[in-house]
């Protein structure tokens, strides 16, 4: 019916203009025939059960169209001219059904030809050769037409294909996307720019984010705390800074009240068109409550033990040294006092560790501090280690090189780094302690050529409690706590601490921290020479 309608709103037009222009020609039989030939096909297309016929049944329609129009040519023919162009809307029909996808314009050309030939055969006498031809120019505009329709119309079909695998692959991830969401057990919320949830596998995320718009939610308002414990603002939470274009990782927030507070571990990404506008961000939320809890409980349990054994040592020490004192007890006996002495002050110094390990960057007293200073002291404190394990240690620093920090936390570090480097070296080598000023930070390295550490080693050697393969069958003791320990103390100053090794060739660490102003390393020859 919508394929009919311009062909029998034209033909209505046109009877319409000749009322109007040219009543007479109203009268002649092969005009009314026409327009009535055009009504009963158009009544054909409105009444007849289209979808109970075979589907291509239909193009009966557009064929027949051809009659009225011949009709309306021979009886308008000279006094109204272009009727014969309105084959063009049939033809267009026949195209457009996609029915006849290489013989519809051919079609419509022929099908123009007897619209335009069967009246001059069948009119008397003789048929001549310019009769027929003179109108071969509309068969082939008819052509033409057709031509470039069926041309449009593979393009359209080709488009709309195209656009079907896009909307099928686009459904498919779509799924697939879903599927992932709701096999993971990590929260996860994506926003819009405007911070309207786009998509999300968790209901109460979403309802958190359309009471940020104001939008009416089912779910109250959470209560929020930093992983301090200290309430968040409202222009402070996650959602909130993820809207305003912020990316962070791993932030701590805690929900709710104790004991029934939750902790969540909240990272955001924000999305951005290829012009870097923002179009909205991503947000995952993991519950690590347990890993908090259990972190914590490690804590006050390493703690609590850590001081318990630290008070009996401290008696072991001091009665030991009472008894060291006693002039009256034989050699053997101030030997076995040595050896208890030195195991007390070692075991002292690992419980330190321990105790150090969960000590707070609230502990810090940061004032100006001479890292040459400091290292100096670290070196000369080192010395008699280095002599008993016949190890050569040399330092070399600048003049000065003040960063702002807790020299007493400062000189644990560069104790631990220097002792750690003869700890691991062999007898007969040497251990480098070098202060420089690199830029605007000051540098230190401790070099030593002891036993060195695999990739994997160098990867994990920071870690609590961690020790080498090799560390762990040799005779040096140690709990692998005195790296992390350092690692946490320099970055608590805003430096830090790198190592570089392989096996067999020994190991360099690296301490950097911020100098507190630009003053530079002087030359080698008027530096500072250690031992």
């Amino acid at each position: 019916m919508v394929s009919q309608l311009p062909q029998a709103v034209t033909t209505l037009l046109l009877f319409l203009a000749l009322a109007a222009f040219q009543p007479d020609l109203l009268a002649d039989p092969l005009v009314l025939w026409g327009g009535g030939l055009t009504l009963a096909l158009t009544l054909v297309c409105a009444l007849v059960p289209w979808q109970r016929l075979p589907y291509r049944s239909y193009l009966v329609i557009p064929v027949l169209d051809f009659v009225p129009i011949g009709l309306l040519f021979e009886g308008l023919f000279p006094h109204v001219l272009g009727v014969p162009f309105m084959a063009a809307l049939p033809v267009l029909w026949l195209v457009a059904s996609a029915q006849l996808p290489r013989a519809a314009a051919p079609l419509g050309a022929l099908l123009t030809i007897a619209m335009l030939w069967v009246p001059v055969l069948l009119r008397p006498g003789p048929v001549t050769v310019p009769a027929l031809g003179s109108s071969l120019l509309i068969p082939l505009m008819m052509l033409a037409i057709g031509t470039m329709a069926q041309i449009l119309t593979n393009s359209a079909e080709a488009k709309d294909a195209q656009m079907c695998q896009l909307l099928a692959a686009g459904a498919r991830r779509e799924r697939l996307l879903s599927t992932v969401l709701d096999s993971v057990d990590v929260g996860v919320l994506a926003l819009d720019e405007t911070g309207r949830p786009l998509l999300t596998n968790n209901g109460q995320l979403h309802a958190h984010a359309q009471r940020r718009l104001g939008l009416p939610s089912s779910v109250a308002a959470p209560v929020l705390y930093d992983g301090a414990g200290a309430p968040v603002p409202p222009e402070a939470t996650p959602i909130t800074r993820a809207v305003a274009g912020e990316s962070f990782s791993a932030d701590l927030v805690r929900v709710g009240e104790p004991p029934a507070q939750q902790v969540l571990s909240v990272t955001a990404r924000a999305m951005r068109d290829e012009h870097g506008r923002a179009e909205g961000s991503v947000l995952s939320f993991n519950d690590v409550t347990e890993l908090v809890d259990a972190l914590q409980a490690q804590d006050e349990f390493v703690a609590g033990i850590s001081h318990e054994l630290r008070t009996p040592l401290t008696s072991i020490r001091g009665y030991t040294e009472l008894l060291a004192m006693d002039d009256r007890l034989p050699g053997t006996a101030q030997n076995g006092l040595a050896v208890i002495e030195r195991n007390a002050d070692q075991l002292l110094s690992l419980v330190d560790d321990l105790l150090n390990a969960h000590r707070d960057a609230a502990d810090l007293h940061v004032v100006p501090a001479d890292l040459v200073a400091l290292l100096e002291q670290a070196a000369e404190a080192a010395q008699p280690h280095a002599e008993h394990a016949g190890i050569a240690l040399k330092a070399w620093a600048p003049d000065t090189l003040v960063v702002a920090g807790d020299p007493v936390r400062l000189r644990q570090v560069l104790d631990n780094l220097v002792s750690n480097a003869i700890k691991y070296s062999p007898a007969d080598s040497t251990v480098f302690v070098v202060g420089t000023q690199t830029g605007d930070s000051a540098q230190v390295q401790v070099i030593d050529h002891g036993q060195g550490m695999s990739p994997e080693g160098v990867r994990r050697v920071f870690e609590k409690f961690y020790r080498g393969p090799t560390a762990r069958m040799s005779t040096t003791p140690g709990l692998g706590i005195g790296l992390a320990l350092s690692k946490a103390i320099v970055e608590q100053h805003g430096g830090t601490l790198s190592c570089h090794s392989s096996l067999g060739e020994g190991t360099v660490l690296t301490l950097t921290l911020p100098l507190t102003s630009p003053r530079g390393a002087v030359p080698a020859a008027s530096g500072r020479a250690g031992r």
